[in-house]
């Protein structure tokens, strides 16, 4: 009876598949703005089987260094050498471990696309574009977990030395050649994730049993967490050790089914509710954290309507002015229309634009003025880097300081080494026509 089960595929009395995620478009994690991801959300449980494997059998990645590491070592340090990882990760890697491998876990399935570049993990986000999220089991060392866009960024650029002046193998095929050719690593660790992500469904079959693939691993599946760290573990050294090593994560059911994971043991509904249970210290923090967000943001909201009010309560007289200068140019007949401003970017003009011209109307066309360094400190201590341009506000000075630039530009249109201005550009050179631009930026 038991060398029946044993030789037999695992779901063949499945009456159904044992996954509900079976497709790409399910993997991302999905909660709203200010919700926790728990245990389960994040499978702490197999990422903590896939970074505490103690196992020195993986090749070092890492310049200058030679020998074997296990697959904690590998993950940090391939993140650590990372292009786009900064000093100051770095330095907060090096002076706190622990935080490295929290780092490395959410990187991971950051990695896999479980994670996607919508989140983010620090409170004080104020981009509509990301969704803040604490991870209480993965943020015990207090230290800034950055979010999923710059994790991303410094995956793509986590690469061999010999990859960055070349293409980096993109399927399973070019790497397990390199491997078998003895050129190790054939590829970096992360890269390898990324590809065996990208090829999950065509994989399927050479490494797994219906109906399960590779990204099925990190979901919350009824599969000993246990069991999936080892068929990960299996992959990663199957591809970057090659095919034709002794796996150091084989057992019998790899061993007689050459190419097949380890098998992976199917959990009770008792045994699945043992798993990836988060402790009550993490729910609090996680219940803390959302009342932080939530205040922060009613914060924000009540700072931005109060600006809206103060701007709707100022007088109306610039409104009204432009109004009647409108008119008037529409009364004299010219045939000059003015045209419409796109976002802050002006128009390319053929004459230079002059802020020294005085208006006929005798009123000056000059805003409160400004210094660039002043008008610099203001921008970089009253902007958001987090968020997109079209999300930042701007006002007087800042319209101000674009004039200043076309100006200058205007000024230099023409002359050596730029081109000649454009003849066909429609724009009469007249003072007129210099002071209705100059007044639509004010």
């Amino acid at each position: 009876m038991a060398s029946t089960s044993e030789s037999s595929p695992r779901w063949l009395n499945d009456p159904a598949p044992l996954v509900g995620y079976l497709s790409r478009k399910a993997l991302p994690i999905k909660r709203n703005d200010a919700e926790p991801l728990t245990r389960e959300d994040v499978q702490f449980d197999l990422l903590q089987h896939v970074f505490s494997d103690t196992k020195k059998v993986f090749t070092s990645q890492t310049p200058g260094t030679s020998g074997k590491v296990h697959f904690c070592d590998l993950y940090v340090n391939a993140l650590y050498h990372s292009s786009k990882c900064s000093k100051v990760l770095k330095d907060k890697m090096i002076e706190t471990p622990a935080f490295a491998v929290e780092l490395a876990k959410i990187s991971l399935l950051t990695n896999v696309g479980r994670i996607n570049t919508t989140m983010a993990f620090f409170p004080e986000m104020k981009t509509a574009l990301r969704t803040y999220h604490p991870v209480p089991s993965l943020q015990k060392t207090d230290g800034n977990a950055q979010d999923a866009p710059r994790i991303k960024n410094c995956l793509k650029a986590a690469l061999l030395p010999s990859e960055l002046k070349s293409v980096s193998p993109s399927t399973p095929e070019e790497i397990l050649e390199k491997a078998r050719a003895r050129h190790l690593p054939p590829t970096s660790v992360v890269n390898l994730v990324f590809v065996l992500a990208n090829h999950a469904a065509p994989l399927a079959a050479t490494h797994f049993d219906p109906p399960l693939n590779f990204l099925d691993i990190f979901l919350p599946i009824k599969i000993s967490s246990a069991d999936r760290a080892r068929a990960f573990l299996w992959l990663i050294f199957h591809y970057l050790e090659g095919p034709g090593q002794p796996n150091p994560y084989d057992d019998d059911y790899s061993r007689q089914n050459p190419g097949k994971v380890p098998r992976l043991r199917r959990l009770s509904d008792a045994e699945m509710a043992a798993e990836n249970v988060d402790t009550k210290e993490e729910i609090e923090w996680g219940k803390a954290m959302s009342t932080q967000r939530n205040l922060f943001l009613q914060r924000l909201m009540s700072s931005l309507e109060n600006e809206k009010r103060a701007k709707n309560a100022q007088p109306s007289l610039r409104a009204e002015s432009s109004s009647h200068r409108s008119r008037q140019t529409r009364q004299s007949g010219d045939g000059i229309r003015e045209k419409a401003y796109i976002h802050y970017m002006p128009p390319q003009r053929s004459t230079p634009v002059s802020l020294s011209i005085e208006p006929r109307s005798g009123v000056s066309t000059r805003a409160p003025q400004r210094s660039m360094l002043e008008h610099a400190w203001q921008v970089v201590t009253t902007t958001d880097p987090l968020a997109d341009s079209d999300e930042e506000l701007t006002d007087m000075h800042t319209r101000a300081n674009y004039v200043h630039r076309v100006e200058v530009i205007s000024r230099l249109r023409g002359k050596p080494p730029t081109p000649p201005p454009d003849p066909m550009s429609g724009v009469s050179d007249n003072r007129e026509h210099r002071w209705r631009t100059v007044e639509s930026w004010k």
